[in-house]
């Protein structure tokens, strides 16, 4: 890990100076007395003391390392953050660097963690960050609003770990725990109720402490207010918690009704050519964006009866080059955000035409950024069989 992760420590607490925050128009329904908020702030503070997650990005105040970490933890769990935290500081230690760096090495480092649009926007931020804020992390909610990729709880956190503003949070642990604590019924993803969470959050946060204050929050629902099984008895808050006293506090905040997605089978030809193999990249925006990928069809209707036969029609009609289908390499299964993926894998001999794509060397495949399908086909060529 870089050197200015490992030497600088978070500012200490002064836990004798907690002070109590009155509430701005919060919903009756979800406000307490101000000893009441005293002790919320006290109790989670001093838990955090003595359980808080000791995690790399703590280790600093460098606004770049928290803005890379906020951006990976979003819909990723900390275990597999951690090492490609430090990869990406290694490889990229300083928004100079991050700006400076060619798109597909930034996707390189990213590759396996998902949710690619971050990393294009982690990249096309830096760029603003060294173009309009002479490379220095802006510290104010509508200059961070503005950059790729930073939304309010990402800002919030930004402002709070690095700068020591006391700017709320709401990612999703701290949803949660604010739902049940205050007993909010509603999907946390509707407006009135996201807007009801941002007030409380708000309100909750006591002033000069809102560094710990945050990372408590996020490490009570991280830890023991969990989606299912909730350790209420280990809580430091279970008895101020009213969804704890409903008796029912999994119920709280309400679940969305999940939307049945589609299944989408395609077929990839892993073409060879003298030792090479053709890849095409996918455009810079949308789903995988920027990512190097077999070439690859939807199949339609019958199509999967004859896939050998429709694979090789495929090729000869959209890629321009005429091959003979050979050994099936097998099945992969993929689930994205939105569809479920079967994907059929065949190796395939070049006989004749220039084709659309770009012929890579089998040794260079492991240099480019691929999705998680992509890379397990890769990992499955052999040059033996090629």
């Amino acid at each position: 890990m870089i050197e200015h992760i490992t030497q600088e420590r978070s500012v200490p607490v002064d836990w004798g100076r907690i002070k109590t925050q009155v509430p701005s128009a919060v919903n009756a329904d979800a406000t307490l007395a101000a000893p009441q908020k005293s002790k919320i702030q006290k109790k989670l503070l001093q838990w955090f003391k003595k359980c808080g997650r000791d995690l790399p990005w703590r280790r600093t105040t460098d606004p770049y390392p928290v803005w890379v970490s906020e951006v990976m933890l979003q819909q990723t769990q900390v275990a597999t953050v951690i090492p490609y935290y430090s990869k990406f500081l290694k490889s990229f230690p300083a928004i100079r660097h991050l700006s400076k760096a060619n798109l597909s090495k930034v996707l390189k480092a990213w590759e396996g963690l998902g949710y690619y649009s971050r990393a294009r926007n982690l990249h096309r931020a830096a760029g603003i960050v060294m173009n309009q804020f002479n490379g220095k992390m802006p510290d104010q909610l509508e200059d961070l609003l503005h950059l790729p990729g930073i939304g309010r709880s990402t800002a919030g956190a930004i402002l709070s770990f690095a700068f020591h503003k006391d700017a709320p949070i709401l990612d999703g642990n701290a949803k949660r725990v604010l739902s049940r604590l205050f007993a909010v019924s509603g999907s946390s993803g509707e407006k009135k109720t996201e807007q009801l969470l941002w007030q409380i959050s708000e309100s909750l946060i006591p002033k000069g402490f809102s560094n710990p204050f945050n990372q408590a929050l996020m490490d009570l629902g991280s830890l023991l207010c969990t989606p299912k099984e909730p350790q209420c008895s280990q809580c430091p808050l279970c008895d101020l918690c009213k969804g704890r006293a409903s008796g029912t506090p999994e119920r709280y905040p309400s679940k969305r009704i999940k939307r049945t997605i589609p299944h989408v089978e395609s077929v990839s030809g892993v073409i060879k050519k003298d030792g090479r193999v053709l890849l095409n990249q996918r455009p810079p925006s949308g789903l995988l964006g920027g990512l190097w990928e077999f070439p690859n069809w939807r199949i339609e209707g019958k199509q999967r009866l004859r896939l050998r036969e429709g694979l090789r029609k495929y090729i000869k009609q959209e890629a321009k080059m005429n091959v003979e289908v050979k050994e099936f390499m097998g099945v992969l299964h993929h689930t994205y955000s939105h569809f479920k993926l079967t994907l059929y894998v065949f190796v395939c001999r070049h006989l004749n035409g220039n084709g659309k794509g770009e012929w890579v060397p089998i040794k260079n495949l492991r240099l480019l950024p691929m999705s998680r399908i992509d890379r397990r086909i890769a990992q499955k060529i052999d040059e033996r069989i090629m």
